[in-house]
């Protein structure tokens, strides 16, 4: 769709500058405390009436979060003070679509001086269209949160299922004591557990076939008790670790390129696995120029300084700094 006009943002809506609130100032309460990454915190007393809609302004700049309850942004984000008569929801989506890494102005940590936002021309658009076009954009925005949820809820579901069969052994132990094997004194407390669970009402075995796949004993190795017949080795005789690397920072051609390359701040929430952006991009120029790498998708990302043990998965190929590790497996093992 073709706009007739468009205005510079500071005649579209007013942003300022969020608040200082030390840590050691908070008192608890029900207020969320917005930073430039997200809620950090509560508080018992709000600066902003919802709703709201916030921007990084420093440390991760843009981006954009959508705040239904009233809230205290912090001075490290920039706040939209006035909608001047425009639909919150759609301004959220109009910030979130602008670039803001060009207007970063920090020689180390990412910063936006929002002087140098007042120019960007957006549309001029009427409140009536932004409505429609918000109804719309938010139904697609609840399937993904949403999705994410169920996402969040089958990773569980997967890790809880990983430690019982890999960890906690526990098909093993159905097997064994359906067998009538003897049990090993160091897992007799484990076993003991189980048959609790077996004998609860609401007990469901696993298939047969899965319990197919595991053995009905277990053996003594150097690591302690095993399944029979399990081997152990290295774990870097499994996978292959990837270290990564940051293109000079001085050399224009080696950034805005369209490699993604990851940093912690890319790391996606707790309900998500894969990585499909990034905040910055880099060229092949810059690629080759540099020890990063270009990694293949399915590899694992694990932050290894600053935020450590984040992780993610890598959807599309990109780059990563040296802050983390990527980890592929060996011999076709994913």
């Amino acid at each position: 769709m073709a706009f007739e006009k468009t205005i510079p943002l500071n005649e579209f809506i007013t942003l300022q500058r969020g608040f200082d609130l030390p840590q050691d100032k908070r008192v608890m309460g029900d207020i969320p405390v917005v930073a430039s990454t997200g809620v950090v915190g509560y508080h018992n007393e709000e600066k902003v009436l919802a709703p709201g809609v916030v921007i990084g302004r420093s440390g991760s700049i843009g981006g954009g979060q959508y705040i239904t309850t009233n809230f205290w942004p912090l001075n490290t984000t920039l706040w939209v003070k006035d909608f001047k008569g425009h639909h919150p929801r759609f301004v959220y989506y109009l910030l979130r679509s602008i670039d803001f890494s060009q207007f970063n102005v920090g020689s180390g940590v990412p910063t936006l001086n929002r002087n140098h936002l007042s120019g960007i021309l957006v549309a001029d658009t009427s409140y009536s269209y932004e409505k429609e076009a918000s109804d719309i954009i938010g139904i697609l925005d609840d399937k993904i949160k949403l999705n994410k949820e169920l996402n969040h809820t089958l990773e569980q579901i997967s890790q809880t299922l990983f430690k019982s069969w890999f960890v906690d052994f526990d098909p093993v132990i159905d097997n064994a004591l359906d067998a009538g094997n003897p049990i090993p004194e160091a897992l007799q407390s484990r076993a003991e557990l189980r048959q609790k669970i077996r004998n609860s009402a609401d007990f469901k075995p696993l298939p047969a076939d899965i319990r197919a796949l595991f053995p009905a004993e277990f053996e003594e190795t150097e690591l302690g008790w095993m399944p029979k017949g399990w081997i152990t080795t290295s774990f870097n005789d499994l996978i292959e670790l990837i270290g990564g690397g940051t293109p000079k920072t001085s050399v224009e051609e080696f950034w805005n390129g369209d490699i993604p390359w990851f940093s912690v701040v890319d790391a996606p929430s707790e309900s998500d696995v894969y990585v499909l952006t990034t905040e910055k991009k880099i060229t092949i120029e810059g690629l080759n120029n540099s020890s990063a790498k270009l990694l293949r998708k399915g590899t694992t990302i694990i932050s290894a300084r600053g935020t450590v043990g984040k992780c993610a998965m890598v959807a599309v190929p990109m780059a990563m700094n040296q802050s983390c590790y990527g980890v592929i497996g060996k011999n076709n093992i994913s």
